[in-house]
């Protein structure tokens, strides 16, 4: 790798003029490009606001080598999905030699992969629900038997609840199984928790405060998550504070876990018995209208512009290096 990973580095910026050419990396071809979209268009306004040499950037429409053709001294990731989010981007980038925001190569793998951060999580201690894998109708059976319904099918590598389904009976776990097949091979069933659901922010190793969402939905879906005007969010949480710092020492927990560092979002629902059941980490959330992180980031005065301006920080921890030379 051309770039060296030192989180001593971190610095708070005053001046625009310190991050250089900034390419806001967004679109691409993925499932999730839609809202990868309206996520990079909403940064790349907000970095431009606070004086920042902002440009778009889409990995659909030119090379990747193109951010060094065209002098970009950093990159503020926007790319949702797969090939964004898993460690690919990141690994190019360290390639070419060019920061970048967020997580680095292993943290944004393993965060993309829902069933490694389980395993992950309940090694260090935070608490997440059973599952089964399926590998294919054979593996129904033993997942209504142990699991019991009703349920939900999840593909492993998707973002923005893509692909999943509740499942209230057996019949339906073949339609499901389906649904979630279409984007990748690795599958899983969880049992479905009926309590409520709470995100925790993650800016730079501190827990946001966390927020409770409230959706007419069946579940917290991709229609929910961007485009209902219905859904609600309460921040703060109603949590009780002992509560509240439990939840945020979990979300730091399984993001270190994982890998995760610079910013991010840790997703959990609370069990029947009011416990904290992890479903996943996200290490390049939303930033969009309806999204979560800048939610709980305003309710500790920190705005939209301010918020894309630290996490643009993050990029300081990775340098060139030494003796790297990059070609203009």
């Amino acid at each position: 790798m051309r770039l060296t990973y030192e989180p001593g580095q971190l610095r708070r910026v005053t001046e625009a003029r310190e991050f250089g050419r900034v390419a806001v990396v967004f679109g691409g071809d993925s499932s999730e490009r839609e809202i990868s979209l309206l996520s990079g268009n909403q940064v790349l306004e907000g970095l431009k606001r606070r004086g920042v040499d902002a440009h778009a950037f889409d990995p659909r429409d030119a090379a990747l080598a193109a951010l060094i053709e065209q002098r970009f001294e950093r990159v503020w990731i926007a790319l949702h999905g797969p090939g964004g989010e898993d460690g690919t981007l990141q690994g190019a980038l360290e390639y070419l030699g060019v920061p970048y925001t967020g997580s680095g190569v292993m943290g944004s793998a393993i965060g993309m992969d829902k069933l490694r951060t389980k395993r992950l999580a309940l090694a260090a201690g935070v608490p997440t629900t059973d599952y089964v894998v399926l590998r294919g109708p054979e593996d129904f059976e033993l997942a209504v038997e142990r699991l019991q319904l009703p349920m939900i099918i999840k593909p492993a590598s998707q973002g923005s609840s893509v692909g999943m389904s509740k499942v209230e009976r057996a019949a339906d776990l073949p339609a499901a199984y389906a649904a979630a097949a279409q984007f990748e091979t690795l599958v899983f069933a969880e049992p479905w928790i009926t309590g409520k659901e709470y995100t925790v922010g993650i800016l730079t190793d501190r827990a946001l405060p966390s927020i409770r969402i409230e959706t007419p939905k069946t579940f917290y879906d991709y229609e929910a998550k961007y485009f209902r005007d219905d859904t609600r969010y309460f921040c703060p949480s109603g949590l009780v504070p002992s509560v509240e710092e439990h939840l945020a020492q979990l979300a730091l927990a399984a993001f270190e876990a994982v890998g995760a560092s610079g910013w991010g979002r840790a997703d959990f629902m609370m069990d029947s018995g009011g416990r904290p059941q992890l479903l996943e980490i996200n290490t390049i959330p939303g930033m969009t209208s309806h999204s979560l992180v800048p939610m709980a980031a305003r309710a500790i005065g920190v705005d939209f512009d301010e918020l894309v301006w630290r996490v643009l920080e993050t990029s300081f921890v990775r340098r060139l290096a030494p003796g790297t030379k990059v070609k203009a």
